[in-house]
């Protein structure tokens, strides 16, 4: 990493060497603009190069107050995706630093977010790591699976991942029930065929035989997937997790793996990660975690050529330029160029939210 104070050029931080494929994609899309450099830094390293970088992509790295206050040059903090959990965003707005995320809707991510989860149903369903201990064993006819076809399928939380899971449950045959906080009146009603809302959520669970947690991390649903909720669940009903780790309570999953009233957990996530791959909760064989240090399967993040697109030279210049005038409620920047073989046009909105400071980029 090149050190040295330079303002021809704009220094954007990877941090960490996770998902690697973000920063590659991103490295590959910025090589017609040298005035932008893309470093990556180990995330232990992190709190002590980040004074002399312009940007900063957070990754799976925890932006307290600590590092934000050591972050002397910083004007933006970046993540890679939709999750804003791991950056202190008081911290960021006390010290002027603009914080940004890329929304789920439109660049792929919800998509394959709700591909994954089918994939982690159809796994518990048809009892994949059973299958696999039947063929290294040579047996034939076991174990045997279920069907999605029948099965009422909860989604907890019907943001835009629900949505892309329902359009994608119909055609199993399965029935789709959903709470979300407040419906919009000119919601599509043909998705759902029972609605409700956050105080339904152990009703719902009652009634369903998989429940998809899609929630958003927050201080308000963290662990909301706890003893109470799973014992809400029927006997033998399926959890999947593809938002976070910390949205489920790790020691009521295990009790109810081991009591048996949880029949199955597929999770695309992790209460810590990477995870440990010798975690207690694994010896469970109806436990399917897709991480990649466990070589299952890659993690739902897709579309990282599209998300590197949301780095853009018009982005960068205009973001950093003395002339923008980044500071007022809301501003919105609009550019068209061509870029890999697409055309594209990216709007970013900067709204003052409780005297919070956020970047909303939309594809």
């Amino acid at each position: 990493m090149v050190e040295k104070e330079d303002k021809k050029v704009t220094r954007v931080l990877f941090c960490g060497p996770h998902f690697p494929d973000s920063y590659n994609f991103t490295r590959d899309y910025l090589q017609p603009y040298p005035f932008i450099q893309a470093d990556v830094a180990h995330l232990r390293d992190v709190p002590q190069v980040i004074k002399n970088y312009d940007i900063c992509v957070t990754m799976l790295m925890q932006m307290d107050s600590y590092v934000i206050s050591r972050a002397s040059n910083m004007k933006l903090l970046m993540q890679f995706g939709v999750g804003l959990d791991g950056v202190d965003i008081d911290a960021a707005t006390k010290h002027g630093i603009k914080v940004a995320r890329i929304p789920s809707e439109g660049n792929g991510n919800a998509v394959s977010c709700s591909e994954m989860a089918i994939y982690l149903m159809l796994g518990l369903l048809k009892k994949q790591n059973e299958m696999k201990m039947s063929v290294q064993s040579r047996f034939l006819g076991q174990p045997t699976g279920g069907t999605l076809l029948g099965k009422t399928v909860f989604i907890l939380g019907y943001g835009n991942i629900g949505i892309e899971l329902a359009k994608r449950l119909k055609p199993f045959g399965s029935r789709v029930i959903a709470t979300k906080r407040s419906w919009p009146v000119d919601s599509d009603s043909s998705l759902v065929d029972e609605k409700g809302s956050h105080e339904d959520i152990y009703t719902f669970a009652s009634k369903a035989d998989i429940v998809v947690v899609c929630l958003r991390l927050s201080k308000e649903t963290a662990e909301i997937v706890d003893k109470k909720f799973i014992s809400s669940m029927k006997k033998g009903a399926l959890l999947v997790n593809i938002a976070r780790g910390g949205l489920v309570n790790y020691e009521s999953a295990y009790q109810s793996l081991e009591s048996g009233h949880l029949g199955g957990l597929g999770t695309d996530v992790a209460w810590s990660e990477p995870f440990d791959p010798n975690d207690p909760i694994l010896k469970f064989k109806n436990v399917i975690m897709t991480l990649m240090s466990l070589e299952l399967l890659s993690i739902h993040i897709g579309p990282w050529p599209r998300w590197s697109e949301m780095l853009p030279y018009n982005f960068m210049k205009d973001f950093l330029s003395p002339e923008s005038n980044l500071l007022t409620d809301k501003i919105v920047l609009t550019r068209t160029k061509p870029c890999l073989r697409h055309t594209f046009c990216i709007v970013f909105y900067f709204t003052r939210v409780t005297e919070k400071l956020f970047v909303t980029s939309l594809y």
